[in-house]
């Protein structure tokens, strides 16, 4: 096997590096979690379909639901139809809700898999949404789509709402009618800007105390309808702080894609078993999914030091892949998926693929090497050549 390629460094400089050769560590069949842990799952796209690829969806059904068996066998759940399946970045509503249904589908074959999926406001023109009973409303149409599926809720962040509400009062107002009718508790999501900048001020303000303490009392006032919350805003500090204030019960799923390790680990703090820990629902999962599941297994038994040995070296690989402009991790997640043999393409829903510079994915490589997580190196080093190639690299 070829061990050694040249790859450009951020200067532009092409350098010699070396693999490691380090076998990727594997969870034990049948391993089990005292964590919840969804993974954010990407879309694999159909490279054949003649579409206008900016414009419209087309996915490899079987590689996209292939990819979700492969994480419910590693005791991971899916979140399916998130930001990491890019939606409202080239997966629209219909496809959406197929995905859903799909999904749902396949998951009876995986006794006690778990699929939570994405409900928000996507659907709506922006001018048909004036006032906030249209943001209800579109909240209620796929909610009720998805119920209908059978499917458990998350309650995804709305752009929508972002721009016609006017104070904290209509976050209030929005929330309580669609917890109101929930047919099971549901799950939050709290997305920062910097995963989508038009959710700039969401929860009715810039200040985002003030933004938890509206979020914290939704879900006072609603708790026996609320599962958890999610909340993605890369700082550890403000989800410490927003879960020792959850409602007892109600869990903080971290969609901290920088510092996860240490939140799902926890501190232990206070007498409710949900105010010292986070649960998961991150989309680096569905790059890391082994490690993951691997080192949850750890945690499950235990052995702290083996959970952070598993995972810690996944962070820097992670702060890569979600560094800003942050709303391009996908692109690194499908790049992952590609290198590791998932997918038989590296091309995405809406030419996403285009998002990073190649110096970026070549750090990436590196990082997901030291992190042992080239599940099939020869593979892995063919295909990093082949995308070089297109590249000019070495023509």
């Amino acid at each position: 096997m070829a061990t050694t390629l040249k790859l450009p460094a951020r200067s532009g400089a092409l350098e010699d590096y070396r693999l490691r050769g380090t076998a990727p560590v594997q969870p034990p069949k049948g391993v089990k979690f005292n964590r919840i842990a969804y993974s954010a799952a990407h879309v694999v796209a159909d490279p054949l379909a003649a579409v206008d690829p900016w414009l419209t969806a087309a996915l490899d059904w079987d590689a996209t639901i292939a990819y979700r068996q492969r994480l419910w066998s590693l005791g991971l759940g899916v979140a399916e139809a998130m930001d990491t399946a890019q939606r409202g970045m080239g997966l629209d509503w219909p496809t959406s809700l197929e995905l859903i249904r799909r999904s749902l589908d396949a998951a009876r074959d995986y006794p006690g898999a778990l699929v939570a999926s994405g409900c928000g406001t996507d659907h709506l023109s922006p001018d048909e949404v004036k006032t906030v009973d249209d943001v209800i409303r579109g909240y209620e149409e796929q909610m009720a789509a998805i119920e209908k599926l059978g499917g458990k809720l998350i309650i995804m962040a709305s752009r929508a709402l972002a721009r016609v509400a006017t104070h904290p009062g209509d976050y209030e107002r929005v929330y309580g009618r669609i917890l109101s009718q929930a047919k099971q508790p549901v799950i939050l999501h709290w997305l920062g800007e910097m995963f989508d900048p038009a959710l700039a001020g969401y929860w009715g303000g810039k200040d985002v105390d003030a933004a938890m303490a509206t979020a914290l009392g939704v879900i006072s006032a609603h708790a026996g309808k609320v599962d958890g919350i999610k909340i993605s805003l890369l700082d550890k500090d403000k989800e410490i702080a927003m879960r020792r204030r959850l409602p007892a019960g109600v869990r903080m799923y971290t969609g901290d894609d920088f510092n996860y390790a240490e939140l799902i680990a926890g501190d232990g703090f206070g007498t409710q078993p949900t105010h010292g820990k986070s649960d998961a629902l991150l989309g680096i999962f569905d790059a890391i999914a082994p490690a993951a599941s691997a080192a949850l297994g750890e945690l499950a038994e235990g052995n702290l030091e083996r959970f952070h040995a598993i995972l810690g070296p996944t962070v820097p690989l992670s702060r890569h892949i979600f560094a800003a402009p942050t709303r391009f991790y996908k692109t690194g997640v499908v790049f992952m998926a590609w290198l590791n043999g998932h997918q038989k393409h590296f091309t995405m829903v809406g030419g996403q693929q285009s998002a990073r510079s190649l110096p970026h994915l070549a750090e990436l490589f590196r990082l997901a090497d030291a992190a042992n997580l080239l599940e099939q190196p020869e593979l892995a080093v063919r295909r990093m050549n082949s995308l070089l190639a297109v590249h000019g690299v070495g023509a």
